[in-house]
């Protein structure tokens, strides 16, 4: 939810005019997905990246308005917690050498950004989960000062009822509560967006949403939560649980989860759109001035300011964007469900991964998604953050398959085919898939490096507490030197 809202008190009529106006956003999306032209000469892709702040110690730097401040550079933006910042790379073509020209602009502005926040001690860490967070970190006090972010806070703890409770069983269990959203700050992700025309958005979804396990076994890098060692990506069930708004009643009547993998395949991005507002109450129920249809038979591009906020209150893991920019409108795919990093490298690589497969199973003439069910897709992506790379994933045609060997006989090949549909020069896309492929041949990413860090140091006697420092500063100095996380040292 990046739109600016101001801190304000919801009446029961404010609801209603809202639900009124988000329906008469989504008739004028529909009007327009069949009356005006979403195309682009040249589709651009996107990458966000969430940092979490740490001191000298590994400790959690609660600093982020000071780090913003020095840095002074609007790509980097606030997050929910005070140890959070956001950068947003522009978007840009992927043709040709455009993957390098991101990469080398993600390495350029967090080198300037490390340099004037490290001044701050406050270091940037490109990590899903801050292994050295503790209960303290979880409080009220630690929510940026943005109206924003308490205001969502208050609405999800009012839609809900209750506090919020986490139980996540893993190596080990964690159980606790809390009485505001904060759990969702320690989710920091790398969001990949994709831009794509109406007749394409169906099949590119359906395709995200395929290769959703795929991707998070490969990536997971979160396997510390509050000191206990829980999933490979405890983002996703930590995510799932902190944005949650339904009571134990609720769930057990079957209502959705506002953080939403999806029921089904769909057939038109207005499915996404229409679900949202048939579903999910609205959250900040801000009505803008702008009548969508007057604008829209005006001749002019409505900004559809309700549907797109309330969008932003819905969190699937593939989110479908409607956007404006320079008098067009356009959509796209925004992939959330990566953590942040481990490297700049390794960031661009999981993104070739997913363009490139997005983009050639989209166009398969046998779509996977005829030949597995959603549910199946569905727990391929909840057994991958749980297992990580060891995972084993179901694949048409090849059954119950471990993921490392499922991306190396069958999916590399499917990622450079679709890369090369989409222009990509051939030494960029060999460099970035073969990070993927070393990572697959040595079954090493960034969950796996930290939990055997975290093993080495407890058998040498060291507490817990210090393990985690220990191994975060380890993880820091090695995130900066930009070396694929294959390759980190395990002694």
């Amino acid at each position: 939810m990046g739109q600016e809202v101001d801190d304000r008190v919801f009446t029961r009529e404010d609801r209603t005019r809202y639900r009124a106006k988000v329906r008469r956003c989504l008739d004028v999306f529909a009007r327009m997905l069949g009356e005006r032209d979403f195309s682009v000469e040249v589709p651009h892709v996107g990458i966000e990246i969430e940092f979490n702040l740490a001191n000298a110690q590994g400790d959690p730097a609660l600093k982020n308005a000071e780090v913003l401040a020095a840095i002074a550079d609007d790509d980097f933006q606030t997050e929910l917690g005070l140890f959070n910042i956001e950068i947003n790379v522009p978007p840009s073509p992927a043709a040709g050498q455009g993957l390098v020209t991101m990469e080398t602009a993600l390495r350029e502005d967090l080198n300037e950004a490390q340099a004037k926040a490290g001044a701050l001690d406050a270091h940037l860490l490109m990590i899903g989960i801050l292994p050295t967070l503790q209960d303290r970190h979880f409080g009220r006090d630690v929510i940026s000062a943005n109206p924003r972010y308490h205001l969502l806070s208050e609405q999800i703890l009012a839609a809900r009822g209750e506090d919020i409770q986490i139980i996540i069983d893993g190596v080990d269990r964690l159980e606790t509560t809390a009485d505001t959203i904060i759990p969702e700050a320690a989710c920091t992700s790398t969001q990949l967006h994709l831009q794509v025309q109406p007749e394409d958005f169906a099949s590119s979804w359906n395709a995200a949403q395929a290769i959703a396990g795929v991707q998070v076994a490969l990536g997971a890098n979160s396997p510390f939560l509050l000191g206990r060692q829980l999933w490979h990506e405890t983002r996703i069930p930590l995510f799932e649980q902190a944005t949650d708004t339904r009571s134990e009643e609720l769930k057990t009547q079957g209502v959705r989860p506002r953080v939403f993998f999806g029921e089904r395949w769909i057939t038109s991005v207005f499915d996404l759109f229409e679900e949202n507002v048939r579903y999910f109450p609205a959250l900040l129920p801000i009505v803008d001035d702008e009548d969508p249809l007057v604008e829209l038979e005006a001749g002019r591009v409505p900004a559809l300011q309700e549907l797109r906020l309330h969008n932003g209150t819905v969190y699937r893991w593939n989110r479908p964007i409607y956007d404006v920019s320079d008098g067009r409108p356009h959509l796209r795919i925004e992939n959330r469900l990566l953590p942040a990093g481990p490297t700049v490298v390794d960031t661009l690589a999981n993104a070739a991964l997913f363009y490139g497969l997005t983009a050639v199973l989209a166009s398969s003439e046998r779509p996977v998604w005829s030949q597995l069910s959603f549910r199946a897709a569905e727990e391929n992506f909840h057994q991958a953050a749980r297992a990580g790379i060891e995972a084993e994933q179901f694949w048409p045609g090849v059954g119950e398959v471990p993921v490392r060997e499922l991306v190396l006989r069958h999916l590399l090949p499917l990622a450079h085919a679709g890369l090369d549909q989409m222009g990509v020069d051939d030494d960029v896309a060999a460099r970035l898939l073969g990070v993927i492929e070393q990572r697959c041949l040595r079954g090493q990413n960034g969950s796996t490096w930290l939990i055997a860090q975290m093993d080495r140091r407890l058998a040498a006697g060291l507490e817990r507490p210090d393990a985690l420092r220990e191994v975060t500063r380890a993880y820091e100095a090695l995130m900066h030197e930009n070396q694929p996380v294959h390759t980190w040292p395990l002694d």
